[in-house]
């Protein structure tokens, strides 16, 4: 990293940014953000019970049941005995669960793709590009 780089404004400036973007991204779901990341969490990941899912995304127990009983409640997951324990139930998308998740990726990856396109130079564009990486590695900590 470069001397001159003020790590704690670089922080600052970028949560600020983020929160932004996250803020313009929800105003294209259909569904809160937490019913998305579970649907998104489900079709990358496969059947997994409702506490993993909370520790997938730092979710209390109880709120993760919220979302998993709307999401059944519109009929996007459904549940199954978990075979390695009897006790649990794993949660995977049914086939209307994928379609949605499918649309509202479509329409939240247009309206972010149309904004790039329309509102960075291709050398804006290649600099976010090359940022996206580095983006995902601070999401991992």
């Amino acid at each position: 990293m470069p001397s001159g780089t003020d790590v704690t404004r670089t922080a600052s400036d970028l949560r600020v940014v983020m929160s932004r973007l996250i803020r313009r991204l929800r105003a294209e779901y259909s569904f809160s953000i937490s019913q998305v990341a579970v649907l998104g969490r489900l079709d990358r990941e496969g059947a997994r019970t409702a506490s993993a899912l909370a520790l997938a995304e730092r979710v209390k127990p109880q709120s993760m049941a919220q979302t998993v009983a709307e999401l059944a409640s519109e009929g996007l997951i459904s549940r199954r005995p978990d075979p390695d324990d009897g006790r649990q139930s794993l949660i995977e998308l049914t086939a209307l669960g994928r379609e949605t998740l499918a649309q509202e990726r479509a329409r939240r990856e247009g309206w972010l793709a149309g904004a790039i396109a329309e509102g960075l130079s291709p050398e804006e564009q290649e600099i976010l590009a090359r940022a996206v990486p580095l983006l995902g590695r601070i999401a991992e900590m």
